[in-house]
This record gives C-alpha cells, sequence and structure tokens, in this order.
C-alpha cells in the first residue's frame, strides 16, 4: 500500500485595502467617509478641506458659495454641509444668506460697534430716535448713528466727519445755548461780547455775527 503524500493547501483570510478617493483641494487620498459630495453637482472632496473652504467664503464675506471645482457653477447649501461644518460656522452662514435677501437699501447696521446687529428699515413711517432690538441702545435711524440728542438731524448732516463725536455734540449744543456764532471759514466758535456784528475772525475771514454770513460793505441782517 502505498502512501500518496499530498500537498498541504494553506487556508486564510485575505483583505482587500479600502479604496480610496482623490480629494482635489488638498490632493490626498481619502476613505469614502471621509468625503463630500454636494446635491447640486457631482463632484466631491474632502468633508475637512470642504469645511473649510465654506469658512474662508464668509470670511470673505460670500454667503452664495459655489462648488470648488472652478468650471462647475453648483452651489453649496447649508443644510447639506451641516454635519462637517461647525456650528457657528453653520449659524454664520444661515445668517449670511438671510442678510443676502435684504435690498441693500432697506438693511443697516447698529451703529455701536460692540454689537453691529443688522436692522431693516421697512420704508414706512419717519423715524429718528430708535432703540436697538439687540443692545436695547438709542440710534438715530435717519443718520444711522448713535442718538445725537439735542441736535436736529439735517444739522447733525451737516457736521464734518470730524465733529460728530459725543464730545463735539456737546460742544455744539453749548454754543446754541450761549448764542455763539461759528467762522464759515475756520470752524471757531465765537463769542461777542459787545460791538457791532461785524467780526474779523483769528483766522483773517470777515463775517456776520448775525446770519452767520460772509462780511461786505453793502451787507444787511
Amino acid at each position: 500500500m502505498k502512501n500518496h503524500k499530498g500537498k498541504g493547501k494553506e487556508t486564510g483570510q485575505s483583505s482587500q485595502p479600502f479604496s480610496q478617493t482623490l480629494c482635489m483641494i488638498c490632493m490626498d487620498g481619502k476613505v469614502t467617509s471621509e468625503m463630500f459630495t454636494n446635491n447640486s453637482c457631482t463632484h466631491s472632496f474632502c468633508a475637512d478641506c470642504i469645511s473649510q473652504y465654506v469658512a474662508t467664503k464668509l470670511q470673505e464675506n460670500i454667503s452664495s458659495v459655489r462648488c470648488p471645482d472652478p468650471k462647475c457653477r453648483g452651489l453649496l447649501e447649508p443644510q447639506c454641509c451641516r454635519d462637517i461644518i461647525p456650528q457657528e460656522v453653520f449659524d454664520r452662514w444661515e445668517n449670511a444668506l438671510c442678510e443676502s435677501l435684504v435690498l441693500g437699501s432697506q438693511k443697516f447696521y447698529c451703529p455701536y460697534k460692540d454689537c453691529s446687529a443688522m436692522l431693516v428699515d421697512d420704508g414706512g413711517e419717519i423715524v429718528t430716535a430708535s432703540e436697538c432690538p439687540n443692545c436695547r441702545r438709542l440710534f438715530c435711524a435717519q443718520c444711522r448713528v448713535s442718538w445725537h440728542a439735542g441736535i436736529e438731524c439735517r444739522e447733525f448732516q451737516n457736521l464734518n466727519k470730524d465733529e460728530r463725536e459725543r464730545e463735539d455734540i456737546m460742544v455744539t449744543e453749548l454754543a446754541k445755548k450761549k448764542n455763539w456764532r461759528r467762522c464759515p471759514h475756520c470752524k471757531f466758535y465765537v463769542d461777542k461780547v459787545e460791538g457791532c456784528l461785524h467780526i474779523a475772525c483769528r483766522c483773517g475771514f470777515h463775517f456776520c455775527y448775525g446770519c452767520g454770513s460772509n462780511w461786505t460793505e453793502v451787507h444787511q441782517c
């Protein structure tokens, strides 16, 4: 009886490497679970790159974020990206899209720098003193600045931009109470104690203390 020596056969479980897709932004191979596919087109990029891409666009004040592919006109949508972007970025994106729906002539922002909430002018009645619904401070809805108490809007708007601070307005109010007149040329306030209405300012300009206009030989006030 012959013994037949057969060849042994090894058995085992073989594993195939996970398939990877190239992200065209970072140029790294990513597994399927790390990829993001846009709903409005067929382009795919890794989730990390899309998250950073959206945040960068928002920092550039771009709310309509296009697909990163330069030849694609598809748009990214906040809801589609919600799971891969931080909540703060998502909220900022939603707010930016809402703001973009409001006409530029209708929207303005709270003048207080530590607030800057978006406000909407509904085009109804003319309103001056208003309260910001976010920070609860008064501002002028016509001049769109912090409230200039004691000075009319037209007078405020005629002031130079470097004369609109609170301290400047306080000086303007004091000048009105004291009946001081301002030189039309150098803008320096003059207080007439006695004498005629003809004022020769220290800058050399001559004007009428009564009406504030230029002084001439035939001037009548």
